[in-house]
């Protein structure tokens, strides 16, 4: 499906909560939803939320109970952001009504490709993405997995879609799950780490407002450091670790406690939960 350099087609976000509501603001923010979006809720009160957004037209589905629907039809791409369970239904709702040439994306943990190109039909692109939840202030990494049908065109569509929410990384399917472990569930090892360097400052004797500041502003520091550096990781940290110094010391702890293996067993146990969770259980 072709598109201009400037704007993206309409589009539809099916469940705009979290997830769904953070892609839709980036979009918004970007101003390439020039040919609008429509955003759909279950409840008045959430639609409310999002009513105030430039170009967006936000239905409640207990207001109106066909929205789906009629968002699907009108739209050249349509993000299917419902809770997992609630997918094979939408899906059944919406493919009678799907506009020749429409590209059904993903936000569902856990649902396949295959589910939807069994529901939708073997004439529709179907994208999966897994976003994570750094969308919110456009600092995402979305994994983007491309169906049968999805050509180079779709998939360049749905990746300018999600560059406006942040950095994309495309990848077969049967990664996707392996790419949760790391920067899906991601933010969540960042934030423990920030905990606990926090615990650290006031075991020292800090007050929480100044252990807040040195960790949080540590990480969001060192975090734009290196994105503005362009360096490795690694050269950074050598940089900051002195011959003989007291960094070094820390590091060596650090390191003497396996840190490395630590992450590897973290996201092995979140994968095999992955999998688990795709069987059902």
């Amino acid at each position: 499906m072709a598109s201009d350099e400037t704007s993206l087609p309409p589009i539809a976000i099916l469940g705009a909560g979290s997830m769904g509501g953070a892609i839709l603001q980036g979009l918004v923010r970007s101003g390439l939803a020039g040919e609008g979006v429509t955003a759909t809720n279950r409840t008045g009160a959430k639609a409310a939320q999002l009513a105030e957004l430039e170009g967006v037209t936000t239905v409640a589905l207990e207001q109106r109970p066909t929205a789906n629907a009629e968002a699907a039809a009108s739209a050249s791409i349509i993000l299917v952001g419902v809770k997992p369970a609630m997918v094979p239904d939408l899906l059944r709702e919406i493919a009678p009504h799907l506009a020749p040439g429409a590209i059904v994306v993903s936000l569902a943990a856990g649902v396949t490709i295959e589910t939807f190109e069994s529901i939708l039909g073997s004439d529709v692109a179907v994208l999966r993405a897994m976003p994570n939840t750094p969308a919110l202030v456009g600092k995402a990494v979305t994994g983007l997995a491309a169906g049968t049908q999805a050509s180079e065109t779709d998939v360049a569509l749905v990746r300018r879609l999600f560059e406006t929410v942040g950095s994309v990384v495309e990848l077969p399917e049967s990664q996707i799950d392996a790419l949760s472990t790391i920067s899906g569930s991601g933010p969540a090892y960042v934030f423990l780490l920030i905990e606990a360097l926090t615990e650290a400052a006031l075991g020292k004797g800090f007050s929480e407002p100044e252990a807040r500041i040195m960790a949080e502003q540590t990480f969001i520091g060192a975090a734009a450091l290196l994105e503005a550096s362009g360096e490795e990781p690694a050269e950074l940290r050598r940089r900051v670790t002195s011959p003989k110094g007291t960094t070094e010391r820390a590091v060596a702890v650090l390191q003497a406690a396996h840190l490395d293996g630590v992450f590897a067993e973290a996201t092995d146990a979140a994968l095999a939960r992955a999998r688990e969770l795709a069987a059902g259980a």
